[in-house]
């Protein structure tokens, strides 16, 4: 009884990064490990490090320490999630399609995509969702919350999954490898996108006209065509957007940031295509500027003769 007084009574921890309440204590550090990466727990058998001991302990007794005649009659644990990307093991299969799939979490929310299932709502605009991370996610767009941090520049992200890919941008680490052709990329993204040119794969279909696509941000974009939805707000005036890109590049008329610097004479702008045209005048005018000094070598040199 003591115990639940305690917690019943207990301040809630505020965390120092992003500002977000917790009443559980354990719920605060949790948070705070995948903020700072602090990985507290170590596997006994091969010194692998986890932020959580939920997830050292069920990494210890899994497949990861198996002789391999074993491998195949053992439960997963959770951790071997990631092992399976190395495997290529995907042990669930769509009950609709048969699609395989590394994750049972996986395997559900593709289901829904023939369900039409979305039983996650936003709860400032109540649009709905078949998972609970992109739920999650498009809430941000509201609160504007950014709760990870690159550990090399300080920026902000509303995903830790945009934050690892930019933190790649400071690194040049590229651990993604095409199967087909050994091209190597940064983000796991990239990698699908890339090999469905060599496989022709196109898994997404417009539910009002069928035409199928390589991303579902492309067909997701698409289809906005048909409805009209126009689901990004500027901030600033309230004019509406069917893209986030869109939205971003209007609220930039509003602030005057210039995020794109062009790495020959660091003029800014507010566009990323427009650093990229100006940069190629750069290399225009270096490739004159060459042709002109070797005319001007030959001239000389037949003066000379």
């Amino acid at each position: 009884m003591i115990t639940m007084e305690t917690n019943i009574h207990r301040k809630a921890d505020e965390c120092k990064h992003c500002g977000q309440l917790f009443d559980q204590l354990s719920a605060y550090k949790k948070h705070e490990r995948t903020l700072t990466g602090k990985k507290l727990y170590t596997c006994k058998h091969c010194k692998k490090t986890f932020s959580q001991s939920s997830h050292c302990k069920s990494h210890e007794p899994g497949r990861f320490h198996l002789p391999p005649s074993l491998l195949l009659t053992y439960p997963l644990p959770p951790t071997s999630l990631h092992e399976r990307t190395h495997t290529g093991v995907k042990p669930y299969t769509c009950k609709h399609c048969k699609k395989t799939f590394t994750g049972s979490s996986s395997c559900k929310n593709h289901e829904r995509t023939h369900t039409g299932e979305k039983p996650y709502t936003c709860e400032h605009c109540k649009k709905c969702f078949s998972n609970l991370g992109n739920c999650q996610r498009h809430e941000r767009i509201h609160t504007g919350e950014k709760p990870y941090t690159c550990k090399h520049c300080k920026k902000t992200f509303s995903r830790s999954s945009s934050c690892k890919n930019h933190e790649r941008t400071h690194t040049g680490e590229k651990p993604y490898t095409c199967k087909h052709c050994k091209k190597t990329f940064s983000w796991s993204l990239s990698l699908k996108l890339h090999e469905r040119n060599h496989t022709g794969e196109k898994p997404y279909t417009c539910q009002h006209c069928k035409k199928t696509f390589t991303e579902s941000s492309s067909c997701k974009r698409h289809e906005r065509t048909h409805t009209g939805e126009k689901p990004y707000t500027c901030k600033h005036c309230k004019k509406t957007f069917t893209e986030s890109s869109s939205c971003r590049r209007h609220e930039r008329t509003h602030t005057g940031e210039k995020p794109y610097t062009c790495k020959h004479c660091k003029k800014t702008f507010s566009r990323s295509s427009c650093c990229k045209q100006h940069e190629r005048k750069h290399a225009i005018d270096t490739e004159v500027s060459k042709t002109s000094t070797k005319k001007t070598r030959s001239k000389a040199h037949s003066k000379s003769s």
